[in-house]
């Protein structure tokens, strides 16, 4: 059995500030720390389920904050930046769960650091009207290769905000907001236990879970921080503008959809201030 870890870092029980997850911060090492054994909390959970081929694709900030060498599951690894497919690189028809693992919500909630994708240049995303963060962005991918998204740990509101598109899925709450800088979290240890509880009873209900239900043609609507933003994510063929800070897209493709997303997003962090 095959499982898919994305792994991000503002989900973590106790992070509430920038400084908690950007290398080179003080306190950077021992946060990343508690990432990691959140992960592996995830990974040994599926594997007291009978999980036994995980990959975890690294997906916050430079994409290199996780020590392979003591990754649970004997996992493989993937890290670095400039990924085709982003925070889903690596996913494929073979999987059979996927796991979000310290998962924030979107730019427009109170989610601790809550942001969507470049919080410099979004100010909100939409899919098919309803407001959606990284965690249904990145269903998109699942959905097209009919995986299952079984498992969201992070803050409260990012667990409401991912069942919107990913029904049925478990949630491991390891903090509750307070505001976007402020939560309160569970012990490190006890939010591992919860995380290791959640993921075997996720890959113990595989045979009822069901990929997610996005409907197609699917859209995207964006709205940026400022207009030149939305102009330059017209740039993009099959994006267009449609107001001063807005631009959408729309396809019947999920991947493409996604893809498109992230043309966008690496395209306008260039200008965004």
């Amino acid at each position: 059995m095959k499982v898919f870890i994305s792994s991000d870092m503002e989900g973590t029980a106790g992070v509430v500030d920038w400084s908690q997850c950007l290398a080179g911060q003080p306190e950077y090492d021992y946060y990343r720390s508690l990432l990691q054994a959140e992960v592996n909390a995830a990974i040994e959970g599926a594997r007291a389920a009978g999980a036994d081929e995980f990959v975890v694709n690294d997906s916050h900030s430079r994409m290199q904050n996780l020590r392979p060498d003591t990754l649970a599951g004997s996992a493989r690894y993937i890290s670095g930046r400039h990924k085709p497919m982003y925070m889903m690189q690596g996913l494929d028809s073979s999987f059979d769960a996927v796991f979000f693992v310290s998962y924030h919500g979107s730019m427009s909630t109170s989610s601790p650091l809550s942001h969507t994708y470049n919080p410099r240049a979004i100010a909100e995303v939409r899919l098919n009207g309803a407001v959606v963060g990284e965690s249904g962005i990145n269903a998109l991918v699942a959905q097209a290769y009919a995986v299952p998204v079984v498992l969201v740990t992070g803050d409260d509101v990012t667990a409401a905000e991912a069942e919107t598109f990913c029904p049925g899925v478990r949630t491991a709450v390891v903090k509750a907001a307070i505001s976007r800088f402020a939560a309160d979290s569970l012990h490190p240890a006890v939010a591992r236990e919860l995380i290791h509880d959640r993921a075997r009873a996720a890959i113990a209900g595989l045979t009822d879970a069901r990929p997610p239900r996005v409907e197609m043609p699917a859209t995207l609507e964006i709205t940026f921080r400022n207009a030149d933003l939305a102009e330059m994510a017209t740039w993009i063929t099959g994006v267009e503008r449609t107001g001063t800070t807005a631009a959408s897209t729309t396809d019947d493709d999920p991947v493409r959809l996604y893809r498109r997303f992230i043309n966008v997003v690496l395209l306008t962090r260039d200008i965004a201030e």
